[in-house]
């Protein structure tokens, strides 16, 4: 990081011993020490420039300026301006921020032009008075940490409370307002009305002050967060083997709200692990049995997401290896939690809670520290490994694919194992994994969402994308209504190809 350069007012005879003392403090003190570089003009070695047009360039370079005003009013120049009125003037040119410190109260006697130059000050800015030494440090200090706050260098609250400089109400999608409260209704009573506006729900979310939005609001109802907050996508690769290999065979960057994220990182991981689609014999609901169960996966990306540092440069990653899933989290488990901690019941410690609270009442996370454990126990159910916590430079949460010793893995088809040959008609050729799961479920006519909820998929672009589209294109479904694709009453069903490719993966499934 590259530190902040503070000028401290030119050459004063009446502030030498002030200007030494401060200089000296902001080298030493530890916290301003790792953000600011001080500067004093008479630190500069001899040149053969004009000391006048020396500090000027010096205060240019600046991106902080510290006047000290007193009694005297210094050397005038041909045109009767002093040093330190060029220095602030020239600082004001460029924007810089200005920290004025006056010395003495009301009852000092000052130069006339001084005095007149401070009045015209204080229409501008605000300025802060001194008697010592130890005075104007206390005062320089409260300033620069207010300053370190406002630049979002420090914080005292957290990521998800500070109020954005930029963003307003324009940037929040409305839609995504009303969705959230109608779910959040159904699945948590949620205790607003259905028609509260959405200043008050997010009033009630604690997500708003005097219009003011705060970076929760972004990054939960955002029309675009990661315009305000680049890293906050998450990136998602698909690896054949066990280790990190280029050229990666399946790469998504994933942009996008909270919700959005985590329904998408989800979505990609289930198309890519092996399923089993069993029959309807013993209920009407086709049941779905993912290789690792959907609710692992979803809880693993959910917490990456909910309690990741957000400052940092880093984005969530979602690694799916050949034996295993990886979830990479830029952030660190709070002070108290332990990895081993969280193999055991403990406290939920949110790193943003303002952005936990909605992902709960929305019904993707729970309040009381159950994920991990949860993520162990769906694990052992399912005869997997025991998943794995490291917290290195980074979060990571290793979930197995492979299964435990004396267990049994998943037997289901796998991506690759295609009905080729023996399947009549187009269903010859490859066929993807997402294709073989829209036609194992279609037992009859169903709407789009129907078929998406069998398979556990919740991001809609991602079905539509990759699992309906390729369906419909490659003609092993149909639309009730093909002339009028947004028919209201618009259903899918198999087509003489698609029911052909069924009876195919049920013949392959049961010689295994």
């Amino acid at each position: 990081m590259t530190k902040k350069r503070i000028f401290i007012s030119s050459v004063q005879k009446e502030f030498e011993e002030e200007r030494k003392n401060l200089y000296h403090f902001l080298m030493s003190d530890p916290l301003l020490g790792l953000f600011f570089e001080p500067f004093l003009f008479e630190n500069l070695p001899a040149t053969d420039q004009r000391a006048d047009d020396s500090y000027i360039k010096e205060v240019s370079k600046c991106d902080i300026y510290i006047g000290l005003l007193g009694s005297e009013y210094g050397y005038e120049d041909s045109k009767g301006v002093s040093p330190t009125e060029k220095e602030y003037n020239e600082a004001s040119k460029h924007f810089k921020t200005r920290l004025i410190y006056v010395k003495g109260d009301g009852k000092l006697k000052r130069h006339p032009k001084l005095a007149k130059f401070i009045k015209n000050i204080g229409i501008e800015l605000i300025r802060k008075r001194f008697n010592s030494s130890s005075e104007l440090n206390a005062g320089v200090y409260a300033s620069l940490v207010n300053y370190l706050m406002e630049q979002e260098l420090i914080r005292t609250s957290p990521f998800d409370a500070t109020y954005s400089k930029t963003a307003t109400l324009a940037d929040l999608d409305a839609n995504k307002i009303s969705a959230f409260l109608e779910l959040a209704k159904a699945k948590r009573g949620f205790p607003l009305p259905a028609n509260s506006s959405v200043s008050v729900i997010l009033t009630h979310l604690n997500l708003i002050s005097e219009k003011r939005i705060n970076h929760a609001a972004i990054l939960l109802f955002g029309k675009k967060p990661q315009q305000f907050f680049i890293t906050s996508e998450i990136k998602c690769a698909h690896f054949h083997g066990t280790e990190i290999r280029k050229p990666i065979p399946s790469y998504q960057v994933y942009k996008g709200d909270v919700f959005q994220l985590v329904d998408q990182a989800v979505d990609f991981v289930l198309s890519k692990i092996s399923v089993e689609v069993g029959t309807r014999e013993l209920s009407n609901q086709v049941p779905i049995d993912y290789e690792i169960p959907r609710a692992a996966v979803s809880e693993a990306i959910v917490n990456a997401v909910a309690h990741r540092d957000y400052t940092s440069n880093g984005s969530v990653q979602v690694m799916l290896f050949k034996d295993r899933l990886e979830i990479w989290n830029p952030g660190h488990l709070p002070f108290g939690l332990s990895t081993a901690k969280l193999r055991q019941p403990h406290n939920s410690i949110p790193a943003n809670p303002l952005l936990a609270e909605p992902m709960y009442l929305a019904g993707y996370i729970e309040r009381m520290g159950t994920g991990t454990g949860d993520i162990i126990r769906l694990c052992k159910e399912k005869g997997l490994k025991a998943p794995e916590f490291i917290q290195e430079e980074d979060f990571r949460t290793i979930i197995w694919r492979t299964p435990a010793k004396g267990e049994k893995g998943l037997n289901t088809l796998q991506v690759g194992e295609e009905a080729s040959g023996e399947v009549s008609g187009e269903a010859s050729g490859e066929v993807s994994e997402e294709i073989k799961r829209v036609v194992l479920v279609l037992n009859e006519e169903l709407k789009r969402i129907e078929i998406q909820n069998k398979l556990g998929l919740k991001s809609d672009d991602y079905f539509r994308v990759n699992y309906i589209l390729p369906a419909l294109e490659s003609g092993y479904i149909q639309l009730t209504f093909p002339e009028s694709p947004k028919h209201p009453n618009q259903r899918y069903r198999l087509s003489k190809t698609g029911i052909a490719l069924k009876k195919q993966l049920q013949k392959t499934k049961k010689k295994k």
